[in-house]
């Protein structure tokens, strides 16, 4: 009988200076629920999550905890405080999972927070490839080729949509891997980095196994984004 367990870490601490709102994105309110506590809902409903943490910064971490009442999301356990950086929160909430009592094996699926419209089926692909292999990076194809550009305005360069795959979250490792990353980012005097793949891609963890990602899965960065999600929402 597996006996691990299945954490999920929600990193709810940036502060959205592009959604020009007068609260961060991840606290909109969209009907009366709050963007985290709709992502909250989704691993809640989840049967293989156990326990869920959100990484915040300490102004929010009331709202937090009502949001979690209010949701009835049993499997809340608390919230962490962020850090100035999106890299020193999830380093906060990594080290903050080590303290709380888990085992090497018990695998944590780090989550943006805006990423509320995330599916159970993504949720159970991760938890699946991770056992399996690992590791699993939530990814779509590519459906569109690239240009490269180093100012916005103009591109010296193309790359075609093959091979090329779209990263989301989860990023989904066992809290073992998750400690001696960041340990290993310590020793190297790694102290930003894009998101855990990325990382993970620094520290030279190879092969990253693909779980695969869906198109509602996709997060709020701009007004747009909340107009597209309300409407999603509400059908």
């Amino acid at each position: 009988m597996n006996s691990r367990k299945h954490i999920a870490l929600l990193l709810a601490a940036g502060n959205g200076r592009r959604m020009n709102d007068n609260r961060p994105k991840q606290f909109i309110q969209v009907d009366g629920e709050s963007v985290l506590r709709h992502t909250m809902t989704a691993f809640e409903r989840h049967p293989l999550i156990d326990d869920l943490y959100v990484v915040c910064t300490p102004e929010w971490e009331s709202f937090v905890r009502s949001e979690a009442e209010a949701g009835r999301i049993t499997k809340f356990r608390t919230a962490i405080e962020g850090g100035p950086e999106s890299f020193d929160s999830l380093r906060n909430g990594i080290e903050a999972l080590s303290k709380s009592g888990y085992t090497e094996g018990d695998i944590v699926l780090v989550h943006d927070a805006v990423r509320p419209l995330i599916t159970q089926d993504i949720i159970s692909r991760n938890i699946e490839v991770c056992e399996a292999h690992g590791n699993a990076i939530t990814a779509l194809e590519s459906y569109e080729a690239f240009l490269v550009s180093e100012d916005g305005q103009r591109s010296s360069a193309v790359c075609p949509r093959e091979g090329m795959m779209r990263a989301q979250t989860p990023h989904t490792f066992p809290l073992s891997v998750l400690e001696k990353m960041m340990e290993e980012s310590a020793k190297r005097g790694i102290c930003h980095s894009q998101s855990l793949f990325t990382l993970a891609g620094e520290l030279g963890i190879a092969p990253l196994y693909v779980a695969q990602g869906d198109m509602l899965n996709f997060k709020l960065t701009i007004p747009q984004d909340i107009a597209i999600y309300k409407a999603l929402k509400r059908t």
